[in-house]
Parts: structure tokens; sequence; C-alpha cells
């Protein structure tokens, strides 16, 4: 889910070592198909990743949490494994791998996750590692360059802040111009798309205070 701020990784010592130590293997609440290293309160992991990372004022830790609009997507492709199966996928702002790991269990050919959070490598190791399946990731900025001959890009949580949610979209309108088929997760957000999007389904996803307003979100997926 980060996606526009970088913080370099040489500074990190062993990121797999401190997703174990502060995190806790737990199922996803619409997915519990799968299980993830998940944080269960957001200040204090966010203030240890700042002393990991000897930085402050960093993004938060969006690895660590099970987002609405990505539990969304992954309860979508986990009911219809025909949409992936045999597929290439970019699982875009990846954060923990949930929706790759979806896609993998319903039967994509190879998943590439993708984000820019120094932590998000490990997390998406360790993630896939726990749910038996092999996950690709890069961490490079995408955005920067034509996205990539894949069959199908899904991104959940991506519309939160103007700047960033239109660039996102720009590029994503570029993928599906070249025949990509793209996948939105959005719990409804304030820069989500008015137009453009043709509906999926909508789910009422458990998420928690500590990152959303309500502690169930009514989320939908779309196709762009």
């Amino acid at each position: 889910m980060t996606i526009l701020r970088r913080v370099d990784a040489m500074v990190l010592h062993d990121p797999a070592a401190f997703i174990l130590a502060n995190t806790r293997l737990q199922t996803v609440p619409h997915a519990p198909e799968i299980s993830l290293w998940l944080a269960d309160e957001i200040t204090p992991i966010w203030k240890m990743t700042e002393e990991e990372l000897g930085a402050l004022g960093l993004p938060p830790p969006f690895w660590a949490f099970a987002w609405a609009g990505g539990q969304a997507i992954a309860r979508w492709l986990l009911d219809n494994p025909e949409e992936v199966r045999g597929r290439t996928v970019l699982d875009f702002a990846t954060g923990s791998g949930l929706v790759g790991i979806a896609a993998l269990k319903a039967g994509a050919a190879s998943v590439t996750g993708c984000d820019i959070d120094p932590f998000c490598a490990a997390a998406v190791a360790v993630n896939a590692r726990a749910n038996g399946v092999t996950m690709g990731f890069t961490g490079e900025n995408l955005l920067d360059s034509p996205p990539p001959a894949v069959d199908l890009i899904c991104a959940g949580d991506v519309c939160y802040e103007k700047p960033m949610t239109e660039r996102v979209l720009d590029w994503l309108a570029s993928a599906r111009a070249q025949g990509t088929r793209v996948l939105l997760g959005d719990p409804g957000r304030t820069y989500l798309p008015k137009s453009g999007l043709t509906f999926l389904a909508e789910y009422r996803v458990q998420t928690t205070r500590e990152l959303e307003d309500y502690e169930i979100k009514r989320t939908c997926v779309w196709s762009l």
C-alpha cells in the first residue's frame, strides 16, 4: 500500500526478524484461508519501525495490517478463481502480500508484489512462506516506468491521497489500455473515481478502529 515515499533499505538490519518479533501470525478476517504476520496496534509498530530505520515522520507501516480494500480483492479472487487461474499477476502496492497470496491460492501462474516500503520484501516473504506459496517481489517504483506486461494488476487501498491517487490511476489506465485487466479494492475513500469503474462485488469487511473510522467497512471491488 505504500507507494510514493521510500526510505533507503540499506539501514535495515534484519527486517524479517523485526517482523516476526513485533507481529503475530493471525487469520485475515475476510479471507480466513490466509494467515499473515500482522500487528494488533498501529502506534507501537509505527514507533518501532521509526526506531529500526533511524528516521522520524515515516508513513504508517502499511505492511503490518490487512486493509479493507486488500481484503475485498483477496475475497473476490478466492471466490472467483476462474478470473485469475493460469494468469500472471502484479499485486500493486502489495504491503503484506495479501492480495498476491490470494491470487496464488486461486491458481495464478505467477504473482509479483511491488512496494517501495523497505519492510515489504521481508513481509511478503514471511507471509508467502506461512501460506505455502512462492511470490515474487520488486522494490522498484513502477510508476516511473510503463506498466509491465501482465494479465492482471490488483490495487487495493490506493485512493487515499489526491496527488498519489491521480498518478496511480493514470498509470493503471495505461495498463488497461495495453490490455491488462485492472482490479481496484476500496472502502469508499475520498479519491476513488466516480466514473470509469465497473462494479464487481461489495463486502462488509472487518477491520479495526486502529486504522479506520468503523470496525466494519463497506468495501467494493471494481474493474477499471
